[in-house]
């Protein structure tokens, strides 16, 4: 039926070599081309190849002949920074088994242990591997022997089954391909899903095919699913015909079939991308099944809003953030409404670098260039021993009793010698509940945080301290009473709509001087003084002043009395203070703009 197909993810953490092992897997199948060979083939996106970094899951079906036999195997290579462990879990529902990547040159690192952990929770069997051995000296022997051992315990294997490869050069990435048929199992069969179904783990669009759902199918030996199939989508209680199925060679392929076990894509016809829904079960029309496991909804961590720099982009974006949507089903989306900046679109993200990326695809793919908010996180407010959430600082109610903002737990992986570099950052980023446990010739550090503190600078404030030695992953946790305070900016007197934020009571006078600082800075000059001012609590606790513009009142004037020239200096002052009493200052968008890039 299905014996000759192998389905697998790679996983690692971020820049251990994933696609560059990718990469050689499709050299040695033969699918793509030696001559249309370029690195990281897999990454797709131009942002991708710009950071380095795999942002998107890609999957692709290869063919590879072991002892004369032909196997299928379809390779899913996956992100590994922790921001995208969305992509990771659904790449997990779609495969049997996982190859475990390890730079030899760093070891077992954070996101490491974090994907092994999803991959054991998945029921996937795990083959190890220790990548970049090229980079190690013979007399480095000892620590490439000391990793290899390090990741056997891990995943409770034998030293002797853990495969030394090079992606770069191709040292053992033929045995480690061999391996993967030996070890992983071929697709089981469920003859409770009648005539079959297929999970949705990722879907794209296209100008031409509209809605394409990448697909994994299920179901008795015989099941399979081609071209003009009346077929259901459950969660959006939609039926439609398949207009075209394939594989991904990586590039599109047409193909007459899709079977059980098999990985692949199908064209429906859907142009409307809130009709495909991530996760989704898709079954023959008429026939009720029990639904696939499909994945828990993402749970965004991070909102900022977006408005377009031009005011007529506004349903530009509005589309684009639905395709972006349709790929990255994590993303959540709602209309947003600025005094200053017009319309827009609030968004919920799964992390700072998330949040970044999604800001740029949105410029380099869709040409919209966007103002984004001060990013913020979901907050908790008792009142009267009931809880209500809130986002902006401007929607704190005035009679709260408590402030409680969510809390994750936190591993950092570090050398030894720098475990002293971490401490300092305990009381700047409020880290708590620290423990250390040693973990081969490194530290693993265990503790709490805000996750308002992870989305300001904590990323490079670790990577700095540590001299770029350092991982970390997180996970989320319970939310906990916070003694936070609620500072607002004023610009000659009057509360800046969008400028007012949520800060920790042992930081935040510092932080207040820093934003008007960078507001005067911005600031337009008017024909009277502005005054800038940070407030909480009901004082002022840091100003700056943008002087006024200035007049040669008594230019005209040569020589004569002095007295001619006071009059004309105290009616320009005057003039001046009843300017200032009447004028209501409000920051353009071209102001508040500058200020958020800052």
């Amino acid at each position: 039926m299905n014996n000759d197909i192998r389905n697998f993810c790679i996983l690692a953490h971020i820049n251990h070599g994933k696609s560059t092992l990718a990469d050689r897997f499709l050299e040695l199948t033969g699918t793509v081309d030696k001559r249309k060979m370029k690195v990281q083939y897999l990454d797709q996106l131009e942002l991708e190849r710009e950071r380095g970094i795999t942002i998107k899951m890609a999957p692709v079906r290869m063919t590879h002949t072991l002892n004369t036999k032909p196997y299928i195997l379809n390779l899913i290579d996956t992100p590994g920074h922790s921001d995208f462990s969305y992509e990771v879990s659904r790449a997990l529902k779609a495969v049997e088994g996982a190859i475990l990547l390890v730079d030899a040159t760093q070891g077992v690192q954070a996101q490491t242990l974090a994907n092994l952990q999803s991959a054991k929770e998945a029921g996937l069997t795990i083959v190890g591997a220790v990548n970049k051995i090229d980079l190690l000296a013979s007399s480095d022997k000892t620590r490439l022997e000391q990793i290899v051992k390090e990741l056997a315990n891990l995943i409770d294997d034998k030293s002797e089954n853990i495969y030394k490869v090079s992606a770069k050069t191709g040292e053992g990435t033929e045995e480690l391909l061999s391996a993967m048929i030996g070890k992983i199992p071929a697709p089981s069969q469920d003859n409770d899903l009648i005539q079959g179904a297929m999970l949705i783990f990722d879907s794209f669009y296209d100008d031409h095919k509209g809605v394409v759902a990448s697909v994994r199918v299920f179901g008795p030996a015989e099941s399979s699913f081609k071209i003009g199939d009346e077929i259901y989508l459950s969660a959006t209680q939609s039926q439609t015909k398949i207009k075209e199925v394939g594989y991904f060679s990586p590039e599109l392929k047409e193909a007459p079939v899709l079977k059980t076990g098999e990985i692949g894509y199908l064209a429906i016809g859907i142009k409307d991308p809130q009709k495909v829904k991530i996760g989704d079960t898709i079954t023959k029309l008429g026939v009720k099944i029990k639904l696939l496991e499909g994945y828990k909804e993402p749970k965004p961590v991070v909102f900022v809003s977006f408005y377009p720099e031009e005011s007529d982009d506004h349903e530009l974006l509005k589309r684009a953030l639905q395709k972006l949507r349709l790929n990255d089903s994590s993303l959540v989306v709602e209309p947003d409404q600025s005094e200053v900046l017009g319309r827009g679109f609030k968004v919920g993200f799964l992390g700072r670098l998330h949040f970044e990326i999604t800001a740029e695809r949105l410029k380099g793919e869709f040409g919209i260039k966007v103002v984004s908010s001060f990013p913020s996180v979901v907050y908790k407010i008792k009142i009267k021993k009931n809880f209500q959430t809130i986002i902006r600082p401007d929607e704190l109610p005035e009679n709260y009793e408590e402030i409680w903002e969510p809390m994750i737990n936190l591993e950092i992986i570090i050398p030894n010698n720098y475990l002293s570099r971490i401490f300092p950052l305990q009381k700047k980023f409020r880290l708590e509940d620290i423990q250390t446990t040693t973990f081969g010739d490194r530290i693993r550090v265990s503790a709490q945080m805000p996750l308002a503190e992870l989305i300001s600078d904590f990323d490079d404030q670790l990577k700095s301290v540590t001299e770029g030695f350092a991982s970390f992953s997180y996970t989320l946790g319970e939310y906990r009473r916070a003694d936070l305070v609620k500072v607002d900016l004023l610009v000659a007197g009057n509360i800046v709509p969008g400028l007012s934020r949520l800060l920790s009571r042992q930081d935040y006078q510092r932080e207040a001087r820093r934003l008007i600082k960078s507001l005067k800075k911005v600031l337009p000059r008017q024909q009277f003084t502005q005054s800038i001012q940070a407030g909480a609590e009901g004082r002022i606790i840091a100003r700056e002043d943008v002087r006024a513009l200035r007049k040669d009142v008594t230019g005209h004037l040569y020589g004569g009395d002095r007295s001619r020239k006071m009059k004309l200096w105290k009616k320009q002052k005057k003039g001046k203070k009843k300017l200032k009493e009447k004028a209501v200052v409000r920051l353009s968008s071209e102001v508040f703009k500058e200020l958020l890039k800052k």
